[in-house]
């Protein structure tokens, strides 16, 4: 299975899971760009699918459906499912909740199609009210290998190191990370997300410190994160 990336309206990101024949559509808003890559692999679209329901992630799907004749599998469906098909090869979906209750995402050959709940620098807002959730929605992604690479819902990369600068001004890892940014393919791994990402860092002593500096709550890992979620 292979993920091509896909930009559309201002910053949006929508993704191709294929392999060699069939491809599955994840909040797929590019439509136009979708259809020329499917027809020049020769790809046939069975599966439209989003990573939560936010209409900037749902846009274009009826197009989709209508020019393909590709099935809409719910995240419903796949909250129960688990997993979806392509060509016999499974594709996890793991629910996420947090920046929505019904945020997912797709886990696939040392890829994560994170949606709008971990960014490439950042993670989501907390539309959902559930803070909690979120957290447990982060320490699960965090659970993947290092190298594992995170294609994300959004381009927000130069918003994200502003805000990373702001929270750790003596972080010199933000420089090298903008130095691999690459607006045409946007992705990282996990491990550079450690070295930069302000949400993903709750327990380095850095961090902790700039914390209590605040003078806020860092007793537990959970409170480091609360803490880190309250900044602006």
């Amino acid at each position: 299975m292979r993920v091509k990336q896909f930009r559309y309206a201002a910053d949006n990101l929508a993704y191709l899971i294929y392999g060699d024949r069939e491809a599955l559509a994840v909040d797929g808003g590019a439509v136009g760009p979708i259809q020329e890559f499917l027809a020049s692999r020769q790809l046939r679209l069975t599966l439209v699918a989003h990573t939560h329901g936010h209409p900037d992630h749902t846009a274009g799907t009826s197009q989709l459906l209508e020019a393909t004749g590709a099935r809409l599998v719910t995240n419903q469906e796949l909250m129960e499912a688990g997993a979806v098909t392509i060509e016999d090869r499974k594709v996890e979906v793991l629910h996420t909740p947090g920046h929505t209750q019904d945020s997912l995402t797709f886990h696939l050959d040392g890829v994560l199609i994170t949606g709008d709940t971990l960014f490439n620098g950042t993670v989501g807002n907390c539309f959902s009210g559930d803070l909690r959730a979120f957290y447990e929605s982060i320490k699960r992604l965090m659970s993947f290998p290092a190298e594992t690479l995170v294609y994300a819902g959004h381009d927000y990369v130069d918003y994200a190191m502003k805000f990373a600068r702001l929270v750790e001004p003596g972080n010199h890892q933000i420089e090298d990370y903008l130095a691999a940014y690459d607006p045409e393919h946007v992705t990282s791994n996990l491990a550079s997300e450690y070295k930069v990402n302000p949400y993903l860092r709750f327990n380095d002593p850095r961090v902790i410190s700039i914390l209590k500096d605040r003078s806020l709550a860092v007793v537990t890992e959970y409170d480091r994160w609360e803490s880190l979620m309250s900044l602006e």
